[in-house]
Formats: C-alpha cells, structure tokens, sequence
C-alpha cells in the first residue's frame, strides 16, 4: 500500500494566532512584510508624443531621412523636415573647420587647390620660432574660430616652396576655386600693428574671404566687412571697461 505524505502550505506571510501570541511574548522574530509587487507603469510609445516641430526638433538627421514617407500626409511637417535637415548639413559643413590646421607639401593639392569652389581657403606660409609668424597665427588662430567656414591652414615655408626665403614670411595666400586670389609678405600688409581685426579687413578687401556661416555661405563683402568693424568695436569696448574697472580697484 502507498504511502502518501501530504504537506500543508499556508498563504505567503500568513500566520496562526498561536504564531501572534508567541511574537508578542518576544519567542518569535517580528512576521516579515507581505510581498507587494511594484506598481506596472506601461513604458511611453514614442509615436504617442504629438506630431509638431518640438517632435521633429528631437529627431536627427538619420531618423529625419527615414520619415520622408511617414509625413508625406503633412505637408507643413514635410517642409519643415527638409529644412531641418539644410540646417543639420549646413551645420556639419561649417563644423568641418574652426582651427588653423597644420598640412604638410603632400597635403597641399588636396587641402587647398582642390577644396570646393564655395570654400574660402586661407594658407600661411611660416616657420616655428619667428615671432612674425606667431603674431600672425594667433590672429589667424581667432580668425578661424569666429569664422568657420573659411578654411585656415598652415605649413611650413620650407615644406611649401624648397627654399622659400626667410624674409619672406610670414606669406598670407587666399585660395578659392582652385586660384589664387591674393597674396601679402610679411607683417606690414597688416599695419603697424598686427591684430585680428587688421587682418580680416585687409583679407576682405576684394573679397567676401571670411565666412562664420550664418549667411549659408552667400555674404556679400560688405556683410563680412560689418560683422569685421563691429566685432573691432566691442573689443575696444569690452578693453575699456576693463581697463576702468582695474583702475578703479
């Protein structure tokens, strides 16, 4: 004959009262806490958010690329895209410089001569140890970050033209389009004093050179030149104020 066991198991976290007697007599620990499962909170769908520019503001270029299809119900929404996505790549080209960037002779060609036709390209012919040269680089240092669509680099004079002459440097050239667009030897194009401002003027002279971008690449001379004068005037401004500021202590 089998022998069955039967094992009885009351509900998680359930006691007898004899259990409740002996716990107020200190015989027991104290009845752990009934087990409470966390509360279900559904995860947001992300197509729930309504559909408006903050909803395409969020999305990046890949995922804007993708919803060519979803909006084509929506007009407004679809043109609002493409011109999100001008943004982004217009944003991305001007984000490609912001530096001097140093090349070498093997670098010229592609770096300079072949740089696309709406680029402004800036090259400084110098040597490591010339004080004329480290004026003018650290100008051209501001230059390039105020400016980022213009393209600044850098190379030896030497590693440029084989004995290139000392006197010489440092040689501002402007490229665009694969020509040569101007030229100046030397600190003296650039007045008495060498200051960014002085260089972006005589840079500017014929040609819109210098580009920050925030005229999608079509500023006219004059535009250049404003912005030029302008940023000169807050300098000398902000200088003064600092300068009285410093005497008043």
């Amino acid at each position: 004959m089998a022998d069955y066991h039967f094992v009885y198991k009351d509900l998680e976290g359930a006691s007898t009262q004899w259990d409740d007697i002996q716990r107020k007599l200190g015989n027991l620990p104290p009845k752990p806490p009934a087990f409470k499962p966390p509360s279900f909170t559904p995860a947001e769908d992300p197509d729930s958010k309504p559909r408006d520019r903050a909803w395409v503001d969020d999305k990046t270029e890949e995922e804007l690329e993708d919803l060519e299809d979803d909006l084509d119900d929506d007009r407004f929404l679809q043109e609002y895209r493409k011109k999100r996505l001008a943004e982004m790549r217009e944003a991305a080209k001007i984000a490609r410089f912001g530096s001097v960037m140093p090349i070498s002779g093997s670098d010229f060609v592609r770096e300079v001569s072949q740089a696309p036709a709406d680029v402004w390209v800036v090259v400084v012919l110098y040597k490591d140890g010339h004080a004329d040269c480290e004026l003018l680089l650290q100008c051209l240092e501001e230059l390039a970050q105020r400016y980022p669509a213009t393209k600044f680099v850098k190379i030896i004079s030497t590693d440029c033209i084989p004995n290139y002459p000392d006197q010489n440097i440092p040689t501002l050239l402007v490229y665009n389009n694969s020509a040569v667009k101007a030229n100046y030897l030397g600190l003296r194009s650039f007045g008495r004093k060498c200051t960014p401002e002085g260089v972006a003027l005589v840079l500017c002279q014929s040609d819109p050179v210098l580009n920050d971008g925030q005229g999608g690449g079509e500023q006219s001379k004059k535009d250049v030149l404003d912005g030029v004068r302008k940023s000169f005037i807050e300098k000398v401004v902000t200088a003064r104020e600092d300068d009285d500021g410093s005497s008043s202590d």
